[in-house]
């Protein structure tokens, strides 16, 4: 497995520097395109600030509820709508291998991209977008499946996740409605494979205030109706992707809010999916500068989840909760965290989150770190090389104890990832990401599993 993932990774390298730059029309992402909440995109990560820890994936609440050129008026809208229209496209190629505790291995290496375009707003009010995803098998055992890089039975697949209208009901607030991406903590695209998650819903987020370190709000609600997950072509019902029984469609009604004053962030969105699952998320940040490169950052937030109407989900009544809690120390381009999460105890039940990566403060690279019961700790470091444009990395400890669930025990985490990204120059948008993970879990036989991810992201110009 060694020779084979080096050469995967070599491969992986040089596979987008022969793309013929020449063909690709000039294209720009959409300028009013949902921002991805994942730390794997493509998007380049500046190395003058300190990095982020919000893991791969993940959505927290600051965000959420993103408007794009909130700041503009309808007025600087006012322009052709073709002229105005926007093409994005990216390449992308993904090796993963994981040796995982319960003696399966998961293996796969995929190629594919996305394309999409995003017109201007005609007559001031209607726009319009699509994406199209693909992912390609290269190579991937059929008795190694479930990397979710390829569909079941390692698999290809192309589909259309992206079709959507969006309208501009007043200045600062925005409806959306058909196919398309999203990010918030329990639904999000989640765009740590080849393609996102992306839903069938109707949604208004807006946002006002906040300007000139003047108090501001953002917010928004809508209805879910269904889920493209990241290894499919198929949209299915939100009650469906969260494991309800076969027949059973529900949806999943959304609303939350969020208030900013300077570096205080204080918000709290629910979801409510009839007869399946309740779920309620608050989350509370701050920043304090103590010199001129020294910042302390903190942040709590608290998980609710409990089973609603007919409990269809899991066939009984069932509750969970998670308390979570973050510090960060940011000097120049680097960045110290400690979390410490803690689950409630309720029946066995291990939180829940079927439309999103999980968005506890010490969910990492193999393990969320949720079980019934567990408590964790972590201790992370992060920098950006000055001296090596473009070039990050980080690695982390996590420490979980033995939950309340029956055959399950305290488990360790240790994580390494590097990431360089081109911002100028010859392989601008090219992005380069390597990571690895190994998990011990203690038991009547201590158990080891390792995981390697290689990744090349190009964004096409």
């Amino acid at each position: 497995m060694i020779n084979k993932g080096i050469f995967a990774f070599f491969a992986l390298v040089l596979a987008p520097c022969f793309v013929p730059r020449a063909v690709h029309a000039q294209a720009t992402p959409p300028s009013s395109a949902p921002t991805p909440a994942s730390a794997d995109s493509a998007a380049p990560a500046s190395t003058d600030a300190a990095p982020t820890s919000t893991e791969q994936g993940q959505t927290l609440l600051d965000n959420t509820f993103e408007t794009p050129n909130r700041e503009q008026t309808v007025q600087e809208k006012r322009r052709q709508a073709f002229e105005d229209t926007a093409f994005s496209g990216e390449l992308r190629t993904f090796y993963m291998d994981s040796n995982n505790l319960n003696g399966t291995q998961n293996e796969a290496w995929a190629i594919g991209g996305s394309a999409g375009l995003k017109t201007g707003y005609f007559r001031d009010l209607f726009a319009f977008g699509a994406t199209a995803y693909t992912s390609q098998r290269i190579s991937g055992p059929e008795d190694k499946d479930g990397t979710q890089l390829l569909a079941p039975g390692q698999h290809g697949y192309s589909v259309i996740g992206e079709a959507y209208a969006e309208v501009l009901l007043s200045e600062g607030i925005q409806g959306s409605v058909g196919y398309r991406g999203y990010d918030t903590p329990f639904i999000s695209r989640n765009d740590s494979r080849m393609t996102p998650n992306t839903f069938e819903a109707a949604v208004v987020q807006g946002s006002f205030g906040g300007t000139d370190g003047a108090p501001g709000w953002r917010f928004g609600g809508g209805y879910f109706d269904k889920i493209k997950e990241r290894d499919s072509e198929n949209f299915v019902s939100m009650a469906a992707a969260a494991g309800a029984p076969a027949g059973v469609s529900r949806g999943v009604s959304v609303a939350g809010a969020q208030y900013k004053l300077g570096n205080l962030t204080i918000g709290g969105i629910e979801y409510y999916s009839q007869d399946i699952i309740d779920i309620g998320y608050v989350e509370v940040k701050d920043a304090f500068p103590l010199t001129s490169k020294l910042r302390l950052q903190v942040a709590a937030q608290y998980i609710d989840q409990h089973s609603v109407g007919a409990n269809l989900l899991m066939g009984h009544q069932f509750g969970a909760e998670q308390f979570g809690l973050k510090a960060e120390l940011a000097f120049s381009g680097a960045l110290f965290t400690t979390a410490y999460t803690a689950s409630g105890k309720d029946n066995d039940t291990t939180l829940q989150s079927p439309w999103s990566a999980y968005p506890g403060y010490t969910v990492v690279q193999v393990q969320n770190f949720n079980r019934s019961g567990e408590e964790a700790w972590m201790l992370r470091a992060a920098y950006n090389f000055p001296m090596l444009k473009n070039l990050s990395a980080y690695a982390l400890y996590v420490h979980g104890s033995r939950p309340d669930v029956v055959n399950q025990y305290a488990q360790q985490e240790y994580d390494v990832n590097l990431k360089w990204n081109a911002t100028t120059g010859r392989f601008k948008g090219l992005t380069l990401l390597a990571r690895y993970g190994h998990v011990a879990q203690a038991g009547p036989d201590e158990l080891h599993t390792n995981q390697i991810r290689l990744v090349v992201y190009y964004t096409l110009p």
